[in-house]
């Protein structure tokens, strides 16, 4: 019997048109909603050909394009633990159109049939393209892609590069997709991923080369020397294997500390590109400044192979340099934290002019050498109107509190266990929106976003909005004060007492809960705005950029 096509919650928003809390309403409100046909109770499966029945039957507008036939197809092969096989898979179809050699479970010639179609008619690289935004769209929590803006600004940072490109944490391929290199190298630690990889390059027509291993414990490239490396590499891996390469001969400035593994991947880079080519490597902005990295940092800066550090889109770029025989080191090391005109200023740079932004070396030289872009903006030459920006926001900030009145009611108690023992509350696989979540480091709050998979600290909840409203619930779990920030380990809840009231007043306090909750975050907001003020206040005044006035 042929397995029908299936769709999830999210697909069925998509397909419709509307947000995820549309179809959650259609599902409580309709009883000829199609039922599930699969999946699990938080994360359910629903025939594609019944809900587009039923969407056409009542009038709703739906659009099912060939691509996403043909992705709720692929989809349904299998689990979702495989699907980046099955994706990897189409790529090698499309790349080479060639009847597929897999088991009958794969061969299905009418999912060829419907790729040859969808080739034909968008081309077989956008048709991958394609399915490979649905794959990281379905995979978001667990796919880390470059976003395309910074692969960009990245690629013309080093570029234009006719040469070797490598990128040895690749990923999807994006930065080399990017980068404008006649030969492109990639190399990435799951098997799939670099399959998928391997096939974007192909359609886009790369000379290339790719491998699925490890690159800091397995160096496919050893002794290769690019012209230019790229890299995007996995923040905060504890496992990288800093017992097995303790001494390795890429660590030229220093033995990265265990916990600060983007250093290995900084030399790493370094170690494959020709003397006097450049690297870009996006860092998490706290390897610019923590204490265990400092010697690292300082070696990198007296030997001129760190030129630039700029921030971009919440995380840092490290501009480097791989110095040449001989060559003399720059005093100078560029620090932006505004990265609107980078360009310029990084090809002055690297031409030796002085540009805003550009610090003394030897000024960083101290106990920290910190390299944060932030500590060194008061040296912007634009302080001043900054300030008179952030002056104007933060004067139109205005925290406003629910109106509240003193009653002398007092309801009786409900605790989350005996609230999930009667069915009010469930506890769902994985959070989707309208689901209440909290964890240690994070207030309790109603998710609004896409689906996300469930962390270990996560605590989650799935509330039945005829009973028992979720800004109602998250209030009292705020209230409850029993998730404190500073603890790492998870906090049972069950024992949380939740006053009993009607719903329509637990709507009227979850509204309250809801103000209450903007009201903080605006004070935090303004604490924030204030601060950055009395900063930029500062740096106007002593650099001559402001001057006292009514």
């Amino acid at each position: 019997m042929e397995e029908q096509a299936t769709v999830t919650a999210a697909d069925i928003a998509r397909i419709a048109g509307v947000g995820r809390a549309a179809v959650s309403n259609w599902r409580r409100r309709y009883g000829d909603f199609p039922p599930p046909v699969g999946g699990t109770a938080s994360s359910p499966f629903f025939s594609l050909d019944a809900v587009e029945k039923w969407l056409r039957e009542r009038g709703k507008p739906v659009e099912i394009s060939l691509g996403d036939r043909i992705w709720q197809r692929l989809r349904n092969l299998g689990d979702d633990l495989a699907l980046g096989d099955r994706v990897g898979r189409v790529g090698s179809y499309l790349s080479r159109r060639h009847a597929w050699s897999f088991s009958p479970r794969y061969d299905d010639a009418e999912l060829l049939e419907l790729l040859d179609r969808f080739a034909d008619e968008r081309g077989a690289r956008e048709a991958y393209e394609f399915l490979c935004e649905r794959y990281v769209e379905a995979h978001s929590r667990q796919l880390s892609v470059t976003a395309g803006p910074v692969a960009e600004l990245m690629s013309r940072l080093v570029g234009p590069t006719p040469g070797v490109v490598l990128d040895p944490a690749c990923g999807l391929g994006t930065l080399l997709l990017a980068s404008g290199g006649t030969r492109l190298l990639g190399q990435v630690d799951d098997p799939a991923t670099s399959c998928i990889a391997a096939h974007r390059l192909l359609l886009a027509g790369a000379d290339m080369e790719m491998y699925g291993a490890d690159a800091l414990s397995m160096d496919s490239y050893e002794g290769v020397l690019a012209d230019t490396v790229v890299c995007d590499p996995p923040f905060n891996e504890r496992e990288w294997g800093y017992d097995e390469l303790v001494g390795d001969p890429r660590w030229v400035y220093g033995q990265p500390p265990r916990g600060e593994p983007e250093l290995a991947w900084v030399q790493h880079c370094l170690a494959h590109v020709k003397p006097g080519g450049l690297v870009a490597i996006r860092m998490p902005p706290a390897a610019a400044g923590r204490r265990t990295g400092r010697r690292i940092r300082g070696n990198l800066l007296r030997a001129g192979a760190l030129r630039a550090v700029v921030t971009v889109g919440g995380a840092d770029l490290w501009l480097l340099r791989r110095p040449e025989p001989g060559e003399q080191p720059p005093s100078r090391v560029l620090l932006l934290a505004d990265p609107s005109t980078v360009e310029e200023q990084w090809r002055d740079h690297l031409r030796g002019a002085e540009v805003p932004g550009a610090v003394r070396i030897i000024d960083l030289l101290d106990e920290e050498i910190d390299l944060s872009p932030v500590r060194y903006q008061d040296r912007d030459e634009h302080a001043g109107e900054a300030f008179l920006e952030v002056r104007r926001y933060f004067e139109g900030i205005r925290p406003e509190l629910p109106s509240l009145a003193v009653s002398d009611e007092k309801p009786s108690f409900v605790t989350i266990g005996e609230l999930v023992k009667s069915g009010v509350l469930t506890v769902p696989e994985s959070v989707e929106e309208g689901d209440v979540v909290a964890s240690p480091s994070v207030p309790a709050y109603v998710h609004s976003g896409e689906t996300i998979a469930v962390e270990p600290t996560m605590s989650k909840y799935r509330t039945d909005p005829e009973r028992l409203d979720a800004a109602f619930l998250a209030g009292c779990l705020r209230a409850a004060g029993q998730l404190a920030p500073a603890s790492s380990t998870r906090i049972d809840l069950r024992r949380t007492r939740i006053p009993r009231l009607p719903i329509e007043t637990q709507r009227a306090h979850g509204e309250a809960f809801t103000r209450l909750a903007a009201f903080e975050a605006a004070l935090r907001e303004a604490a924030e705005s204030g601060l950055e003020l009395v900063r930029l206040g500062l740096a106007g005044l002593t650099e001559g950029q402001l001057r006292p006035g009514n």
